[in-house]
């Protein structure tokens, strides 16, 4: 039997927990309208809304009508490994905006061809040295003041998204990713202008090895793939942050991931950019806190969920934060642990999806790892991070969500 919302259950759904991630994606470029409607309240009302409905249907999946339609949601961890075994190229645009995974959607051609620029599943990029480089020129930038907050974050990473994608000449291009929201076609001669003067160490300049990097009017044009590869980059800002905040807050910690971003400092070749050390506290900083809060899957054809049949076309809904924060199924699940990540198993844990898993996981995993973790490392060298707002407590519960607007974080030198 199909378990089914009420009317009561989805109208608190929807208010809770729909509404609230609405409002987050139309609010992504007007953050003072999401006070009050995603404030950092919302995310423990969603949890305990949606740890009701499981607690009522058994664990069963339960179609639940919300604001954008009927959804069937995934409430317990026996089903996510079903839900990641949809194909990727299912997966869809979630509430609150997109995954910031250039690969979502691609053809299979243009996929491998991204896989292969992003160098998907390597630890370390190829262009490593060179990235390196660029995110410690503009890490001086960051730091040259004694605080930071997301104005500054964003100038500075965004300066280096443009070099890492189109190369130095793009650098103080502000204006170009307006452009690629609201003038394709200027955009597009812009960036053709940048791709010819392009290092070959740039994402664009590793496309232009292969043939026909952008095949066709049928498949991603270079406007629209610098578009992915730059949005995939907006979502560092905030991670950086929040992974600060949390480090300032555990100091202990913070030490020793300092103690490693000065040993990296001397390293030689991929050993600067591994800091394995620092990746953790990013992954459980995206595991308290994930870009995206929930993901989406249209089934292509009739699928079983725990013995139901459900139609194609049905809009599943894997609710990630709740399951990442899920203190029945994660152990310390509102506490900072980054050890948690030094486990191999961890990373495969389907209960904790910082890049998603399986055919949808996200091929630019190891290098937005790479540049959060290596901005990290730049500030953490010679600095030490105290948080002027919010005031965590390490020892208590984190709270439910973490508004990167509303982070200072104060620079002292070691």
């Amino acid at each position: 039997m199909t378990a089914r919302a009420g009317r009561g259950e989805s109208a608190r759904f929807a208010a809770a927990h729909t509404l609230p991630a609405l409002v987050r994606g139309f609010v992504s470029a007007r953050p003072r309208a999401a006070h009050g409607h995603a404030g950092p309240d919302r995310p423990r009302w969603s949890a305990a809304t949606l740890r009701a409905l499981r607690d009522r249907h058994g664990g069963a999946p339960v179609l639940v009508r919300g604001l954008t339609g009927t959804v069937l949601l995934i409430l317990d961890p026996q089903e996510i490994r079903q839900f990641y075994a949809e194909p990727a190229g299912s997966l869809g645009r979630a509430a609150a905006g997109t995954d910031g995974c250039a690969h979502t959607g691609l053809r299979d051609e243009r996929r491998a061809v991204d896989d292969s620029v992003l160098a998907a599943g390597l630890t370390v990029h190829p262009s490593c040295g060179a990235f390196l480089s660029v995110l410690t020129d503009e890490a001086r930038r960051l730091t040259a003041g004694g605080s930071l907050e997301l104005a500054r974050v964003r100038h500075s990473v965004a300066r280096a998204a443009r070099r890492i994608v189109l190369g130095d000449a793009a650098a103080e291009d502000a204006e170009l990713g307006r452009r690629l929201g609201r003038f394709h076609e200027k955009a597009g001669v812009r960036i053709a202008a940048y791709a010819a003067l392009a290092e070959p160490h740039t994402l664009i300049g590793r496309a232009r090895r292969h043939a026909e990097p952008f095949p066709g009017a049928a498949g991603p044009d270079p406007v629209g793939q610098v578009r992915q590869w730059l949005a995939a980059f907006d979502l560092v800002p905030g991670v950086l942050l929040r992974t600060l905040l949390l480090l300032g807050a555990h100091p202990a910690e913070q030490d020793a991931v300092a103690a490693e971003a000065r040993a990296a400092g001397w390293a030689q070749g991929a050993a600067q950019g591994a800091l394995p050390r620092l990746r953790a506290c990013v992954r459980e900083s995206l595991r308290l806190y994930p870009a995206v809060p929930d993901l989406i899957r249209i089934t292509r054809a009739e699928t079983e969920w725990r013995g139901v049949r459900h139609p194609a076309g049905t809009c599943v809904v894997l609710p990630v934060l709740f399951h990442q924060r899920d203190p029945e199924h994660v152990p310390a699940a509102h506490v900072f642990v980054p050890g948690r990540w030094a486990s191999r198993e961890a990373d495969r844990d389907v209960r904790m999806a910082p890049f998603s898993h399986a055919g949808g996981r996200c091929p630019g995993e190891q290098l937005g790892l790479l540049v959060t973790a290596a901005l990290c490392a730049e500030v953490l060298r010679g600095h030490r991070v105290r948080p002027v707002r919010p005031l965590l407590d390490p020892l208590g519960p984190l709270p439910a969500a973490l508004d990167p607007q509303g982070i200072r974080l104060r620079l002292t030198r070691r």
